[in-house]
């Protein structure tokens, strides 16, 4: 697991009947994900005096509900402005191939 730096902004909020807690993670801010057998995770790092730390993990299952209700709401939504359309062309074409996510053989 590695930090790496967040160039655009995540915002985190957990809300309990008495009290909510909020927190912005920013350029000065950093992002792990990483993928086990049961699920992933993303862990969000905002390092200095206000040091904040909110880790989410997502069993398989629910993470496919939710990357299919994001790409129905995307689709709903009219085109990216050009700016954050760039930015995800350039992360994209250095994504993992989509093989990645494909079942792999046994070894044994």
């Amino acid at each position: 697991m590695s930090l790496h730096p967040i160039a655009d902004k995540a915002e985190v909020s957990v809300d309990f009947p008495d009290k909510a807690y909020m927190g912005s993670f920013g350029r000065h801010s950093q992002f792990d994900a990483y993928a086990d057998t049961d699920s992933v995770a993303i862990r969000l790092v905002r390092p200095g005096e206000d040091r904040r730390e909110a880790m989410v993990h997502l069993h398989y299952g629910l993470l496919a509900e939710i990357l299919a209700e994001l790409a129905r709401s995307l689709t709903a939504h009219a085109a990216l402005d050009e700016q954050h359309r760039a930015n995800s062309v350039k992360r994209q074409s250095s994504s993992p191939p989509r093989s990645s996510l494909e079942r792999r053989a046994e070894v044994s």
